[in-house]
């Protein structure tokens, strides 16, 4: 049974980073500041103390539910009548990029599934965690220079589209080309119902191809199937139904302490065991144990270098659950491979 709110009053002590003392105590805190406006020093604020309390480690600070000072005014936005987070007591309109002119309306007669404006298909590369995203993008970018990459944020992780600093660094070195946040993900630079909805539109943006992922905290259980890994599925069968090039990079690590992420991760292997049809997976050169344990899944095994020297010199995210890059070599490794491959897939260039 699902517990009530952690809910508790609290004062802005400090905004960069933001702290709020909750019972004398000063905590670090997050606020969406999309939704809830700016937070100031001094300002009452509600905020959900439940993940700072269990000691969680991506998700460990408290999260601003209302800013009571300057919060209670918010305006929302006129014009569109779709919400997201509906019937909880965040939700708000959105203007959704799903497209109309699809394969199910008379005006998209013509056109085939998942293709943007010249009918040219976009390729889809599935990340099972938000650590992939900053690699796989960079390897991409190397690979395919002016290659124009989007992503799709979905469910499994951080749902709010503004928490991703990855994301933002991303953008500002044209490594991305947009953002779209697919239902129940919010606040990217534009929305989308479903990941199906965002990747049909994603042509129609100028997208030739699209990083699909959970934000920022994979979520885990210690579960067969009950971890945020499992967004990959969903996200893969949508990219299939729309006849998408699809390629997966899988989870990989060389030192998680956990048995259960060493080599193949069991997220990737659960999603791989359980695909209705036959994707593209990327290992990195030089795995041929990895390559022996992915073949028998019944997918395509392509392997491709991963510049962990550039990479690392780039001076995107090098770091993992607190490992860093020359510690767990391994899992940075298989996001740049599976970029490399990505790559490829464009424009059915072959792998």
């Amino acid at each position: 049974m699902a517990g009530r709110l952690k809910l508790r009053r609290g004062r802005v002590v400090a905004t960069d980073p933001l702290e709020v003392e909750v019972g004398g105590e000063r905590r670090r805190a997050w606020a969406d500041e999309v939704l809830l406006g700016e937070m100031r020093e001094g300002d009452e604020v509600v905020v959900n103390v439940a993940a700072l309390d269990l000691g969680l480690g991506s998700g460990g600070f408290d999260v601003v539910h209302v800013n009571l000072s300057r919060g209670l005014d918010g305006g929302g936005v006129d014009g569109p009548h779709v919400i997201k987070l509906n019937y909880t007591s965040l939700q708000h309109p959105v203007e959704p990029v799903d497209r109309q002119d699809s394969r199910l309306f008379p005006s998209g007669a013509g056109q085939r599934k998942g293709t943007g404006e010249g009918g040219a298909r976009v390729a889809v590369g599935i990340l099972p965690l938000h650590g992939h995203l900053a690699p796989a993008a960079w390897a991409a970018a190397q690979a395919a220079p002016g290659l124009r990459v989007g992503y799709v944020q979905t469910g499994g992780g951080a749902l709010p589209g503004s928490f991703s600093r990855d994301v933002r660094e991303l953008r500002e070195r044209g490594l991305l080309a947009g953002h779209v946040t697919a239902a129940p993900a919010y606040g990217g630079e534009q929305e989308a119902l479903s990941t199906a909805g965002a990747l049909d539109a994603a042509g129609s943006l100028g997208w030739e191809a699209v990083l699909v992922g959970p934000g920022p905290g994979i979520i885990g259980s210690e579960t067969a199937y009950g971890h945020g890994g499992m967004a990959a599925l969903d996200s893969a069968h949508a990219a299939l139904s729309l006849d998408l090039p699809t390629v997966i990079s899988p989870r990989l690590s060389g030192a998680d302490p956990r048995k259960r992420h060493l080599g193949l991760s069991h997220h990737t292997r659960a999603v791989l065991e359980l695909l209705l049809a036959p994707v593209d997976v990327a290992v990195p050169e030089g795995e041929p144990e990895i390559a022996a344990v992915l073949e028998p899944l019944g997918h395509r095994v392509h392997a491709a270098p991963a510049d962990l020297d550039r990479y690392g010199a780039s001076g995107l995210p090098v770091t993992t659950m607190g490992r860093s890059l020359s510690e767990d070599p391994l899992f940075f490794a298989a996001p740049l491979a599976a970029g490399a491959v990505f790559a490829r897939s464009v424009a059915g260039q072959g792998l």
